[in-house]
């Protein structure tokens, strides 16, 4: 059981292949790279009443108790490389626009994975694909969304009232829909993730010393520098005042 309703009835509500669940495990991540490997359909979702090791990029730590947050992970199997390449920025814009809803502020966003309410951060996206060949055989799409604020530094939450169940269909359909999508962002996601973005005009130390300037289609970081406009796939966000 998950707040009182079964797998089966979570299932159903979601319209979903299979749902996976559990009342305590080492990840989703894991389990849904395994489920992944003996065949387990696109739409497939792992989720767990608390997690041991939840983890986020870089190998960082998520803090995942019981009955305070939505731990999952949807397996999806995308064949656009260029989909592929923004598949986490449009989970996260998606869920940003549904979170909208159960959030006491505009949620905004924070490349490259994390959802902020009122500088605390109450959501993160985890994308891990596995490949055959030079194509993606799976990619399992990991999401982790505060419910309730974490005795954790820098953490948020959303409003008390809100029920798990509500964010869980909010978080599998933003996932979905992502994964269904083709090529790089286009103009339209772009303005949308523009009017979120967090750091748009910030100064930067890290990935690169400059100024925040949004991000490409293709999903890369853009920092203004004295040598020009410098893109970014990965890296850490540091701003100039926390030296």
């Amino acid at each position: 059981m998950w707040d009182n309703h079964t797998s089966q009835a979570l299932r159903d509500r979601l319209g979903v292949p299979h749902l996976d669940l559990h009342d305590e495990i080492g990840s989703t991540q894991d389990i849904a790279h395994d489920l992944a490997e003996r065949g387990a359909e696109a739409g497939t979702i792992i989720l767990a009443d608390a997690q041991r090791v939840g983890r986020g990029r870089m190998g960082r730590g998520w803090t995942s108790e019981p009955g305070q947050g939505v731990w999952c992970t949807i397996v999806e199997r995308p064949v656009d490389l260029k989909a592929l390449d923004v598949l986490s920025l449009r989970v996260g814009l998606l869920l940003a626009e549904q979170l909208d809803a159960f959030a006491n502020d505009r949620v905004r966003l924070k490349w490259p994975n994390d959802l902020v309410v009122s500088d605390g951060k109450v959501a993160g996206i985890l994308v891990e694909a596995r490949w055959s060949g030079g194509v993606p055989a799976w990619v399992a799409i990991g999401i982790g969304v505060n419910v309730r604020a974490p005795a954790v530094a820098g953490a948020a939450g959303l409003r008390d009232e809100v029920r798990r169940v509500e964010v869980l269909a909010a978080v599998v359909g933003a996932a979905r829909e992502a994964a269904r999508s083709t090529g790089w962002l286009t103009d339209e996601e772009l303005g949308r993730y523009n009017a979120r973005d967090l750091l748009q005009g910030r100064w930067l130390v890290s990935p690169g010393i400059g100024i925040a300037r949004g991000i490409a289609p293709s999903g890369s970081f853009l920092v203004e520098t004295p040598q020009g406009i410098e893109q970014y796939r990965a890296g850490t966000i540091a701003f100039a005042e926390e030296l």
